[in-house]
């Protein structure tokens, strides 16, 4: 073989090489995607322009709150989850597999066949209460008594709800009201938070159908900046609203409650 023709054939080869490299790199990376995770409003605010990704779905959807300049990553939920419904199939929503649903007597008050239903871990923590039959309420709140408060997420979803004044479309939230420190929550609602960033106590309640009371799902049905002398938990005190931002984004925990909140199901 003449140099010129080995220059020839080493020079297609280098080629070969270089497509097979290229080839390689483009294709999907194993394990890149997270789990279902939701999406909620890019402005971080109760607007109704967000859509909720299918809970079968599977791959990357990121999570974006106006609270923190970083981009957010979605976390992953369960790989298994099963289906809660009470024995007269008032309600049903799905939860992980190894999570706990068990039905509690109801505190005073509610409206008769009010049922309350209590999430947990294996290891017995606390995770949400679904409550139904809740009597309506409307506190007073004068101004010296308001807190600013935050909107991380609100995502909304198809629930059956009552509408009228001072409503809005059933949204899955995650808000922050500012006292001390900065204290958060999540649940469903399709109440209006506050006035101009403010409020006295946000409430994770959905205003149901007349005669039948409203709903809450959630880890606590009001949300209020808590004084230093009160127990806060199950929600949960932050020191900045970027951690709060940070635990939504980041949580698998907070991804699995986001599901299981927004798979609920009421039968009228």
């Amino acid at each position: 073989m003449t140099g010129k023709a080995t220059l020839t054939v080493l020079a297609r080869m280098s080629l070969v090489a270089a497509a097979l490299l290229l080839a390689g790199c483009s294709g999907p990376q194993a394990g890149s995607g997270p789990g279902w995770t939701a999406q909620p409003d890019a402005s971080g605010t109760s607007g109704s322009g967000a859509a909720a990704a299918s809970p079968g779905a599977s791959g990357s959807a990121s999570a974006s709150a106006s609270a923190t300049p970083s981009e957010p990553q979605g976390a992953a939920t369960a790989s298994s989850w099963k289906t809660f419904s009470d024995p007269a199939k008032t309600v049903s929503f799905d939860l992980p597999q190894d999570w706990i649903a068990q039905s509690v007597t109801p505190e005073q008050g509610v409206l008769p066949g009010g049922l309350k239903i209590e999430v947990k871990k294996p290891d017995g923590t606390f995770v949400a209460a679904l409550r139904t039959g809740l009597p309506s309420s409307a506190a007073g709140c004068p101004d010296n008594a308001r807190h600013p408060y935050t909107v991380i997420s609100s995502v909304p979803f198809d629930l059956a709800a009552q509408g009228g004044e001072g409503t809005i479309p059933p949204r899955m939230v995650y808000r922050v009201i500012q006292g001390y420190r900065y204290f958060g929550s999540y649940g469903i609602t399709n109440l209006v938070g506050g006035t101009d960033g403010q409020a006295c106590e946000l409430r994770n309640v959905v205003r149901g159908p007349a005669g039948k009371g409203d709903y809450s799902f959630g880890d606590v049905v009001t949300l209020k900046a808590f004084a230093p002398d009160e127990k806060v938990a199950p929600a949960m005190p932050f020191d900045t609203v970027a951690q709060a931002a940070q635990y939504v984004n980041g949580s698998s925990d907070f991804a699995n409650v986001q599901r299981m909140l927004m798979s609920l199901k009421v039968k009228n």
